[in-house]
């Protein structure tokens, strides 16, 4: 990771409204912003919230260097030197509340809230965003994958392809919370104890004067991991039979061979054909990994022709996501202060879509006690709190608001935890492992319907009274 100069890990227009409000002293205003996405991306139910161990790292080391400052002093807006010196006492001394990585989420809710000083709200927006897009599509495109293969072995195998350094271990660590259990990339397996897996290149085959003595001297130096890769050159005809043999003088020793990697050809045909063929050599225990350019697509596909593979190695159209490689995020400013109070303010827009949800707002997520399984993401004012209520709500279609259903015996659960108040870390981060458990619970949560990879169900994102009469106010306000 490259934390050097991260402070600058900015658009130049955030400073120069830093710069704009310190010359007017508006810089100490107090402002709520929302973090929040439009659509789901893959065409999913659902997307997952990761990201936020990389926004505590940034905002608990964000500093601005001297070489920073020196920077800053050479652009052309030719900023004041006394505004550069206020720069040097940097900090962030807001408060910050999250969905915690692994949980849920949905559009136009927020998925985080920062209550900050217009100086430093601003300029954290492109990090935030940033560091949050990124992490919740690959989490999300990797817990599509983890529902087409819940019981098979996934593996993380992107670096080599993803968009350089940061990407790959920050990609690997999103698959990794949403169930992915290993990488390839030895720095992440490191920096957020990941298992790491791997076995040899072509170029181990390649450098050999034979196949079988390619795999017979791997196997010696690492007798206890043994996975060969089998399609250098011809795959039935040679490259299981060679990788037989192989275990073969393996079991003499006392050890077991523990897989091949297929990673070319009709993948369904091959594995079912080699499959046959370890297991008429008494090798049923050795398993079958697969490589080449899959998801969660080809996956079902090869699932529906019966490929016999045990274990999946995901790469490039992961860690790019590659059929949407962008979230779409936006840090938007929903309130600021005036006279002491918060005045709710608005975003209109001539796209529909685009129009913002005014105001300092928390989520709940309403659970049916009767089913356990949730009924829809509620959106209040942060004056309105759910917990320990037993009134009915009635929840609403937001795009059909005549369509209404009522719900009664229900509790709640607040998508949005306090990580930053008065700019101190009140959050202990959790190991990958936990992110992972607290995901598969979260999963529970949720009916099939809403889950499934192809046409999922709506889930509602439902706003209350207070909040969707605010927003027509506000709208009605902007328009006459």
């Amino acid at each position: 990771m490259t934390e050097q100069h991260l402070m600058l890990h900015t658009d130049k227009y955030q400073i120069n409204m830093m710069y704009a409000h310190w010359k007017h002293h508006t810089h100490h205003q107090k402002t709520v912003f929302d973090v929040y996405f439009r659509k789901l991306p893959f065409g999913n139910g659902f997307a997952v919230a990761a990201g936020l161990e990389r926004v505590v790292r940034y905002l608990e080391n964000l500093r601005f260097s001297d070489e920073d400052i020196a920077f800053l002093a050479n652009q052309e807006e030719n900023y004041d030197l006394a505004f550069l010196e206020e720069l040097r006492q940097f900090k962030f001394h807001g408060d910050l509340y999250a969905a915690i990585e692994g949980t849920l989420v949905f559009p136009n809710e927020p998925i985080i809230r920062v209550e900050a000083s217009i100086f430093e709200a601003q300029i954290i927006e492109t990090a935030l965003l940033n560091f949050v897009n990124f992490q919740t599509l690959i989490a999300t495109k990797a817990a599509r994958i983890k529902q087409v293969a819940p019981n098979d072995i996934l593996m993380e195998f992107g670096s080599r392809r993803a968009q350089e350094a940061d990407a790959a271990i920050w990609g690997a660590r999103a698959a990794c919370i949403v169930g992915f259990h290993a990488t390839s990339n030895m720095r992440a397996a490191m920096l957020f104890d990941i298992p790491a897996k791997g076995t040899h290149a072509h170029a181990w085959v390649q450098i050999h004067d034979s196949e079988q003595e390619a795999f017979d001297r791997y196997a010696e130096a690492l007798p206890d991991d043994v996975t060969l890769l089998v399609d250098t050159y011809d795959t039935l005809r040679d490259g299981v039979p060679h990788a037989i043999e192989t275990a073969k003088k393996l079991a003499e020793k006392g050890k077991r061979m523990k897989a091949i990697r297929l990673d070319s050809g009709d993948l369904a045909y091959l594995s079912k054909r080699a499959r046959t063929m370890l297991d008429q050599a008494g090798l049923e225990d050795v398993k079958i990994v697969a490589s080449n350019d899959l998801d969660e697509n080809i996956i079902v596909e090869l699932k529906a022709q019966g490929a016999r593979i045990d274990s999946w190695g995901i790469g490039t159209k992961l860690i790019t996501a590659a059929d949407n490689p962008a979230l779409g995020g936006v840090y938007k400013l929903v309130a600021k202060e005036n006279e002491g109070e918060y005045e709710p303010v608005i975003k209109i827009s001539g796209n529909p879509e685009k129009i913002t949800t005014p105001g300092k707002k928390n989520v709940y997520r309403i659970i049916s006690n009767e089913t356990g399984k949730a009924e829809a993401d509620y959106i209040v004012l942060h004056d309105e709190l759910l917990e320990g209520s037993a009134e009915p709500l009635m929840l609403y279609d937001p795009a059909h608001p005549y369509i209404r259903r009522k719900v009664e015996n229900y509790s709640v659960q607040a998508i949005l935890a306090p990580i930053f108040v008065n700019g101190q870390l009140i959050y202990e981060l959790p190991t990958v492992k936990e992110i992972a458990d607290y995901h598969r619970s979260q999963l529970d949560l949720f009916w099939p319907e809403t889950l499934r990879k192809l046409n999922p169900e709506k889930y509602d994102v439902v706003l209350s009274d207070k909040v969707w009469n605010m927003r027509k106010e506000l709208i009605n306000q902007h328009t006459k």
